[in-house]
């Protein structure tokens, strides 16, 4: 099969390129580095010619709504479109858990990504997975007061990156779905705790105040609670998985004690 991958080069996308031609299917990377731009379409229904799914993990670093909105209406619209022109039997979006109900900030972009999809002509199916244990890596250090790194007071249900790669792949190897259960990690966890335990792990390297090449002793992580509708839905469990969903096997401390889990 030939399998298209928005974001191919990207935390998840890179996983789903590596399983799909480990299971002898023909992957397809759609990003910049491979020369089609998801958010004008340049080259895109070129790149889709003889391609029958088209698996959506594409991303963008931003915590803006109306940025978010803008980046996944695009790349949506742009894949959906391209799609229907040359025949794409199967579009499956990558969505996250709680966007349905908390379309604040990034997860407005998710939102609108949903509607699209949904309204669209393209036989589709939607994955919506939770935070992926990466996600702490990628805060780590972010926001500092000094010696003191900050993070969004939240609870977590995350999932490796991997495996959601996998389920990613599974679905494309089926008829379309809708909307698929939901797909969640095997804990749940405070941010504050995975960042702890990733920054005591790698030895804080997002800020090493210890010699050249060399890791530091981490410095102290505290939370910051977000204002507003976003910020009650990261504490309140809004963005945990609803019962029923599946469950990933791979713990945050078996993702850290990886080669790949470290920087």
């Amino acid at each position: 099969m030939r399998i298209a991958v928005a974001g191919g080069t990207g935390t998840v996308g890179r996983h789903i390129v590596e399983i799909a031609r480990s299971r002898d299917h023909e992957a397809v990377v759609l990003s910049r580095s491979e020369g089609v731009d998801l958010t004008n379409g340049a080259e895109l229904a070129s790149a889709l010619a003889g391609v029958e799914v088209v698996i959506d993990a594409a991303s963008t670093a931003t915590q803006s709504a109306d940025e978010s909105r803008a980046f996944f209406g695009a790349v949506t619209t742009n894949l959906l479109t391209a799609g229907e022109a040359t025949g794409v039997a199967h579009h499956i979006a990558l969505s996250i858990v709680g966007s349905d109900l908390a379309p604040f900030g990034y997860y407005a972009g998710k939102a609108e990504q949903e509607r699209l999809v949904r309204a669209g002509r393209v036989p589709w199916t939607i994955l919506r997975a939770t935070q992926f244990h990466e996600f702490a890596a990628q805060i780590l250090g972010q926001v500092k007061l000094g010696p003191v790194g900050l993070v969004p007071k939240m609870v977590s249900q995350p999932v490796a990156a991997r495996e959601v790669a996998e389920r990613l792949v599974d679905l494309a190897e089926r008829d379309p779905a809708g909307l698929a259960a939901d797909l969640a990690g095997p804990e749940v966890l405070r941010m504050r705790d995975m960042v702890r335990a990733y920054a005591a792990a790698t030895g804080d390297r997002a800020n090493p105040p210890g010699r050249p090449g060399r890791p530091g002793r981490p410095g102290p992580t505290l939370e910051l609670p977000l204002p507003g509708g976003f910020g009650k839905a990261l504490r309140d469990g809004t963005i945990l998985p609803a019962p029923g969903a599946d469950r990933g096997t791979q713990t945050f401390a078996e993702w850290i004690a990886e080669p790949h889990g470290r920087p």
